[in-house]
């Protein structure tokens, strides 16, 4: 019997992914019975018919009218680290040109949680509203000709929080923009980023609970809300206007791609804004991940505080980790055929019905239907490598504070971790040993 496409539920509860009740292990429903989830397929907006297709290149773009304030909503894993980070590290520059990156950090994530109510991060402070307050403020007195706010928890707004933020940001010119990777690329990476937060379900039941288990909310039920992408971008389109909201199809070949495509939007020079490789969000392997994962059912075995695991995993193994280069021949999460194809089958529906909906968009949307070739059935490792496991370790010890970095003699440290005037000392210093040594021949 052929699989029926059934639309995924979203529930209201958002609770953060810990939280979430561990996905049960079952055998995989048969062909004959198993659904495949899709997103649904009620009415679109009528706008364009035919194939989808879009603007291939930035330079068609037109940039926005003077008074925009644009909000960059994401969803996660479409490149908005490396958007938020370019935008936070050419603010000045940015800001002879008119343009303003709307907040103090990188990403706004406080404000973002607070006024859309996501889950917050395991152990994170309480998002207070006060966040938010200062953020609508900065964007309401903003003397700049166009003003721009990112964060990728802005896209699990419900139809209220929509209506404040684009009343309370948007002022008089409100432009949405969505960027948007194949769902088959965003699995394996959305899967890490919820064991990052404490979740303690295995890949292949993770994946099992969002693509083969109706209702397809466990064990993580804002997987769809951020993913299932033509009902993302169709809430914001209704609440903004098709007309103001721009779709951005992240081309994975082309680095500059998505850079030149926002510089275009706000009207910047071309090479202002600079990806940084460094800031970017490393995938980790898969003996580094299944580390993680351990540590998460531990962690919830030992009912620890979690402010505990902020500290000490998230903000202390986990990064550690990420600094860690990893070996070519590592082994890397591998997604099964069954699940990359059921993603290309969604992504394929979603173009065709975002391309419907009249919005502009940027990019080729046909590639939100593409699978990578690369795929597999994961093995859980029995063991893990030496070097992963003291690479751990030793960031939960210094994250503990309990080891003074600056105790260490500078030579002896790594450049990323010495302040620049420090690091002009070790290099006075050695240009005065190489003088003497001189002198003395």
């Amino acid at each position: 019997m052929t699989r029926q496409l059934q639309p995924p539920a979203y529930p209201a509860d958002r609770r953060r992914c810990d939280d979430e009740p561990e996905a049960q292990s079952a055998e995989r429903a048969p062909s004959s019975t198993a659904a495949l989830t899709a997103v649904p397929t009620g009415p679109a907006t009528a706008g364009r018919t035919g194939a989808p297709s879009g603007l291939r290149a930035a330079g068609g773009v037109q940039a926005l009218a003077p008074g925009t304030r644009l909000i960059h909503i994401g969803p996660h894993k479409t490149g908005t680290t490396s958007v938020q980070s370019a935008l936070h590290n050419a603010r000045l520059p940015m800001a002879e040109h008119g343009v303003r990156y709307a907040g103090r950090q990188r990403h706004s994530l406080e404000a973002a949680v607070a006024v859309t109510g996501a889950g917050n991060l395991l152990g994170g402070k309480e998002p207070l509203g006060h966040y938010w307050d200062e953020l609508v403020a900065e964007v309401q007195q903003a003397s700049e000709d166009r003003v721009v706010i990112s964060s990728e928890f802005l896209s699990e707004a419900d139809d209220a929080a929509m209506t404040q933020i684009l009343k309370e940001l948007g002022a008089e010119r409100p432009h949405v923009l969505v960027t948007l990777r194949p769902l088959a690329r965003i699995l394996s990476s959305q899967w890490q980023q919820y064991v990052q937060n404490g979740l303690r379900t295995s890949y292949a039941n993770w994946l099992e609970g969002m693509l083969e288990q109706a209702p397809y909310t466990k064990p993580t039920p804002s997987f769809w809300r951020r993913h299932a992408h033509a009902d993302l971008v169709q809430r914001w389109a209704d609440a903004v206007g098709a007309d103001h909201l721009t779709v951005i199809v992240v081309d994975d070949r082309d680095r500059r791609m998505l850079m030149d495509t926002c510089e275009s939007l706000l009207g910047l020079p071309h090479g202002l804004l600079q990806p940084l490789d460094h800031l970017a969000n490393r995938s980790l392997t898969a003996a580094e991940i299944e580390l993680v994962r351990r540590l998460n059912v531990t962690f919830r075995e030992q009912q620890w505080p979690e402010a505990v695991y902020s500290r000490f995993i998230r903000y202390g193994s986990v990064l550690a980790l990420q600094k860690r280069i990893p070996e070519p021949d590592e082994a890397r999460i591998l997604t099964p055929d069954w699940a990359l194809d059921r993603a290309a089958e969604i992504g394929r529906r979603d173009a065709e019905r975002i391309w419907a909906m009249g919005v502009q968009v940027i990019g080729d949307p046909a590639t939100l239907g593409s699978r990578p070739a690369a795929s597999g059935e994961m093995e859980v490792a029995a063991t893990v490598p030496t070097d992963v496991a003291v690479t751990a370790a030793l960031g939960a010890i210094r994250a503990s504070g309990a080891v003074d970095e600056r105790e260490r003699p500078l030579e002896r440290r790594q450049v990323s971790d010495v302040t620049v005037p420090d690091l002009a000392k070790v290099v006075v210093r050695r240009v005065r040993r190489r003088y003497r040594r001189m002198i003395r021949r």
